[in-house]
């Protein structure tokens, strides 16, 4: 049952995947937290695996950076894989004063400054929301393991680096957390396909402060987040 850009055969991925935009932060996961992985996926370096979390089947892969791509990766496993379930797991920028680095962000709604909806021909603006039953569970593991987290829209923007007098920090006005680049086309394909989606971010950066983390760090540190990813695909199996 390949894909343009998925080689994995017919079962081989769980019904819960997570996704990081990094492959090699999935590598990392995989390699970390889940017993017995197989690699079911390497076309384009886009690294995909499924393993058991505490004896449950579990798949991480690779999104790429910005909408078109995870847009890509994530009809191709709703539509052709069967996957109920996607839940991101990233990075984002703080566009708040209470929002400090490492905290997590786990995301109500996402804004955007893209043209992704136009593809559904709706007379007017399109609000992509996240699943409140994930939302709800990432809540409630989050409390239990004590973090440091907030509730809330963000801002996925088609740019990383903007023209002179753009910015985010607007979006903070209408009350964004954060703003990272991928959630919005996320939301939108899992509501189009009757599937299942959520986003757990770590502030990785602060555009209030310009506090920030390494790369490394990004990579392998961001554990709290992942953590409760993990627990709601062992959840949801």
């Amino acid at each position: 049952m390949a894909t343009p850009h998925n080689e994995a055969k017919e079962g081989m991925i769980a019904k819960t995947v997570l996704m990081p935009g990094d492959p090699l932060r999935a590598k990392f996961l995989a390699e970390t937290y889940l017993d017995d992985v197989v690699q079911f996926n390497g076309v384009r370096n886009m690294l995909g695996y499924t393993g058991n979390y505490k004896g449950k089947p579990v798949s991480i892969m690779g999104s790429g950076m910005g909408m078109p791509s995870i847009g890509i990766y994530c009809h191709e496993l709703y539509q052709f894989y069967g996957v109920e379930n996607i839940i991101r797991i990233g990075s984002c920028g703080g566009l708040k004063e209470d929002v400090h680095l490492r905290d997590i962000i786990i995301v109500q709604g996402a804004c955007t400054d893209s043209n992704f909806a136009a593809q559904y021909q709706l007379n007017g603006t399109y609000s992509a929301i996240s699943s409140y039953s994930l939302l709800e569970k990432a809540v409630n593991f989050s409390k239990a393991k004590q973090l440091n987290y907030h509730v809330g829209n963000v801002i996925a923007s088609d740019y990383f680096y903007m023209a002179e007098g753009g910015s985010n920090l607007k979006w903070a006005k209408m009350g964004c957390l954060g703003v990272e680049m991928e959630s919005y086309a996320l939301f939108a394909t899992a509501a189009y396909l009757n599937k299942k989606a959520l986003t757990l971010l770590t502030v990785s950066d602060s555009l209030v402060t310009s506090e920030e983390t390494s790369a490394e760090e990004r990579e392998k540190t961001f554990t709290a987040m992942m953590e409760v990813a993990l627990e709601i695909a062992c959840d949801e199996a």
